[in-house]
């Protein structure tokens, strides 16, 4: 049996590739974190949805 962890939201956001996909694991409040599945397409998308709402 594994040895049970605590999961938190610590930690910074990252992404990683995993085969054709792009898996973005973002920090949460109140602990955990969400996690995307994206591909190339759409995260160009998000891209340019995030470039546009910062500018």
């Amino acid at each position: 049996m594994a040895a049970m962890k605590p999961r938190t939201g610590d930690g910074p956001m990252e992404i990683t590739k995993e085969g054709r996909s792009l898996i973005l694991r973002v920090p949460i409040d109140g602990g955990g974190r969400l996690v995307v599945e994206l591909n190339a397409e759409e995260a160009g998308k998000l891209k340019d949805c995030l470039l546009g709402a910062t500018s």
